[in-house]
C-alpha cells in the first residue's frame, strides 16, 4: 500500500480518471500536506504492508541514505532505489523475528555450546571476542571479525558442520533431551525450511524476539534482521532497498552486509519497541519511529461505539481496517463507501472520516502517516 514504483496501489473507485495512488498523488500532491509535501519533495514518503509469514524471511539489513546511494549507482538491478529503509513490524498475532545482535555474554554461551558454531568462528576469533567484554568498541571489532568469519565461511565447510549440529540435536530431541542450550527447536525449524543454508547459525548472533498482538519492533539502518513467523503489519519508508545473507534463494550480498551492520549487542526486551496512548483520544495509540518518514496509529474502538471519526492530520495517511465493518463517509469521497476486514482508504491531509459501525465487536483499524 504506497507508491513505490514496483507496486505502485491501484485505485478501485472506477469514478476516478488516475489508475493509481501514484498517478492521483501527482495530479494532486496538496494532498500530502504542506509539509510533508516540502520535506519529501512531492512524494508519499511511507510504504505500508500486511505480511503473513509462514516461512522464515532472510537475514537482511537496509542501508542509510548515504549507502543506498552508493549501491543503487553501482548495482541498479540490485538495489532499485536510492532511498534508505527504516521499518517496522507491528504484531497481528503472536510474532517471531531475529533483531540485532545478542548482548555478547549469550554469544560466547553459545560458542561454548555449540562445538558445529565454534568451528566456524575459530579459535582467535572466539578468543577475542571473550577477551573483549567491558570495552564496547572491541566488543564491536570482535563482533564483526566472528559474523565476518562465519558468513564468509566455505560451503562445504559450513555444510558438513550444519548437518552435524542437527543430527546431533535431533537424536538428543528424540531422546527426550533438552536442546536449549542449543537452541535446538529453531535450528531444526529453520534448517527444515532452508537446509543447508549459513543463516541457521545466525540464531545464535542475533536476538529472538517474540512479539505478542500490538508489540512492534523497529529496525533502523544497518540492523540485521528476519523475520520468522506470523502476521504483521509492517510500515517502512518508500524503498525496495535490500541487503541479504542467508535463508533466501534470492541475491545474496555477504560483504556489503558484513560490512554496513551495526554491531551493537543488546537485550531481546531493548528491541521492543513502545507504543504511547493518544491524550486526545483514548481509542488511539501511537508508534513514532525515530525517523521522519512515517508514524503509525493503532486505532481500538471498543463495542460501545457505533459513531467513530478517524480525525483530521497534516499528513496523507492509509487506514488498513483489520476487524469490523463500518460505512465510511467524509466531505472530501464522491459517495459512502462500506468497508470491512482488509479495505484500504487513503485519506488526504487535513480531511476526517466518519465511521457509522455496525459490527457488534468494534474495530480495530491501523493507519500509516507521516507526523513532521
Amino acid at each position: 500500500m504506497g507508491t513505490h514504483p514496483k507496486g505502485d496501489a491501484v485505485i478501485r473507485d472506477n469514478r476516478i480518471s488516475q489508475k493509481t495512488l501514484g498517478q492521483w498523488i501527482m495530479d494532486h500532491s496538496g494532498c500530502l500536506g504542506s509539509k510533508v509535501k516540502d520535506y519529501f519533495h512531492g512524494q508519499l514518503p511511507f510504504l505500508f504492508k500486511v505480511l503473513s509469514v509462514n516461512i522464515a524471511l532472510s537475514i537482511q539489513a537496509h542501508p542509510n541514505k548515504e549507502l543506498a546511494v552508493k549501491l543503487h549507482a553501482q548495482f541498479p538491478e540490485h538495489y532499485p532505489d536510492s532511498n534508505h529503509k527504516p521499518e517496522m513490524a507491528i504484531a497481528l498475532t503472536p510474532f517471531e523475528g531475529l533483531c540485532g545482535f545478542r548482548p555478547v555474554e549469550e554469544i560466547i554461551r553459545f560458542l561454548k555450546n555449540v562445538p558445529e558454531f565454534y568451528a566456524l568462528i575459530g579459535c582467535a576469533a572466539a578468543e577475542e571476542l571473550e577477551n573483549s567484554v567491558g570495552d564496547s568498541h572491541r566488543v564491536s571489532e570482535a563482533l564483526k571479525k566472528c559474523f565476518t568469519r562465519m558468513m564468509n565461511c566455505e560451503k562445504k565447510v559450513f555444510v558438513d558442520q550444519l548437518n552435524m549440529l542437527v543430527k546431533r540435536i535431533s537424536e538428543k530431541a528424540a531422546a527426550g533431551e533438552d536442546t536449549q542450550q542449543s537452541n535446538g527447536d529453531l535450528l531444526l525449524r529453520l534448517h527444515s525450511q532452508f537446509p543447508g543454508d549459513i543463516g541457521c547459525f545466525s540464531i545464535y548472533f542475533l536476538n529472538f524476539i517474540k512479539l505478542k498482538p500490538g508489540e512492534a519492533m523497529f529496525l533502523g539502518a544497518n540492523e540485521p534482521h528476519a523475520y520468522l513467523n506470523g502476521d504483521c503489519i509492517e510500515c517502512m519508508a518508500c524503498s525496495d532497498n535490500t541487503v541479504r545473507a542467508g535463508l533466501t534463494p534470492k541475491y545474496i550480498d555477504v560483504n556489503t552486509l558484513c560490512e554496513m551492520l551495526s554491531y551493537i549487542p543488546a537485550s531481546a526486551s531493548s528491541k521492543i519497541f513502545p507504543l504511547v496512548q493518544d491524550l486526545s483520544d483514548p481509542c488511539v495509540s501511537v508508534y513514532d519511529p525515530p525517523v521522519p518518514d512515517f508514524s503509525v496509529l493503532r486505532i481500538q474502538v471498543p463495542s460501545s461505539v457505533k459513531q467513530y471519526t478517524v480525525s483530521s492530520i497534516d499528513s496523507a495517511s492509509i487506514l488498513v481496517v483489520i476487524k469490523g465493518d463500518a460505512v465510511a463517509s467524509s466531505a472530501a469521497a464522491l459517495s459512502e463507501m462500506t468497508i470491512t476486514r482488509g479495505s484500504v482508504l487513503f485519506i488526504s491531509a487535513n480531511e476526517c472520516v466518519s465511521l457509522d459501525i455496525s459490527s457488534r465487536e468494534g474495530m480495530l483499524l491501523f493507519r500509516a502517516c507521516c507526523l513532521l
